[in-house]
């Protein structure tokens, strides 16, 4: 038995929540995902998962052994990285995840520009409104919005982003413009799963915050999804202000209640703490920072 080859199939079940999805995204046989499992559990003499569900479970010994395998491979994996040189000059494969409209219109850019300068570095751009996790999707830097829980993450704020409130002119016409947050009762809301809680939307900042719960007729899982719905006069959106401002400026979309506005969200460069951070990485946030904050016409306190 390979255990290296079994602790990573044991991971992959467990991180993509069963056998039969581990199976599709090793390109490995079902059959062959199950058997590697089995050979761990029999080689250590205990039940690491418990099988039946259409969910992975793991058992007490399992949760811990799944934690010792993901620092193990973690360890190799750094050792691997010093052995090809990333600690020696800015070299090897980026993986970075980015939100679909800022990764394409702002991150996209800088990053051709770093790979014009740097030739030994090779880029792989994820682009998902979704949040990645960064050690378990081997990610080495995401561009996150919001707040960052995860304490074993460094950050480097690139920007203040501004949620804002629109729809378009026909809608408006048709239902009248909302002149408070507690109007958006009568309205048709488009909600997006993106930053916060769909059908929840924040109005005001500090003691006069408040949190409205908003009527949804149409729901999407994509911010350019939502904003084309606006577009097309199906009412009223919340989405990140550069993902609209063209539409803004053109006055294909109309901004509602800016007085209302909450906080801007902070935009950062965020990566896993390291006791060596490959020369790639180092390299990519020295050059993409600066521009970054450029594009969006941030000043760094």
């Amino acid at each position: 038995m390979d255990r290296l080859e079994a602790m990573t199939v044991l991971l992959t079940a467990v991180d993509a929540g069963s056998l039969s999805a581990a199976s599709r995204q090793l390109h490995m046989p079902l059959a062959t995902v199950s058997r590697r499992v089995s050979e761990l559990e029999a080689h250590l003499n205990v039940r690491l998962v418990l099988r039946g569900g259409r969910k992975l479970v793991l058992t007490d010994a399992g949760r811990d052994y799944v934690a010792s395998c993901r620092q193990i491979l973690e360890d190799i994996e750094q050792v691997e990285r010093t052995a090809a040189g990333e600690y020696r000059a800015p070299q090897g494969e980026l993986i970075i995840s980015a939100p679909v409209v800022i990764g394409r219109n702002h991150v996209v850019p800088v990053l051709v520009a770093f790979l014009r300068s740097a030739p030994q570095i090779r880029a792989h751009i994820q682009l998902s409104d979704q949040v990645s996790h960064l050690l378990e999707e081997h990610v080495d830097l995401a561009v996150r919005l919001g707040a960052l829980p995860d304490s074993n993450l460094v950050a480097t704020r690139i920007a203040l982003i501004n949620r804002v409130l629109c729809a378009s002119p026909g809608y408006l016409q048709a239902r009248g413009v909302p002149q408070k947050p507690e109007d958006l009762a009568g309205h048709d809301c488009i909600t997006y799963v993106g930053y916060s809680a769909a059908d929840m939307w924040e109005f005001g900042e500090g003691p006069s915050a408040q949190l409205i719960k908003v009527s949804s007729r149409l729901s999407v899982n994509s911010a350019e999804a939502a904003v084309i719905a606006a577009v097309e006069d199906g009412g009223i959106v919340r989405v990140l202000a550069d993902q609209v401002d063209p539409l803004l400026k053109a006055g294909t979309l109309v901004r509602l209640l800016q007085a209302h506005e909450p906080a801007p969200m902070p935009l950062s460069l965020v990566y896993p703490g390291q006791r060596l951070m490959p020369l790639k990485l180092r390299a990519f946030i020295d050059f993409a920072t600066p521009r970054l904050r450029e594009r969006f016409g941030y000043q760094h306190p």
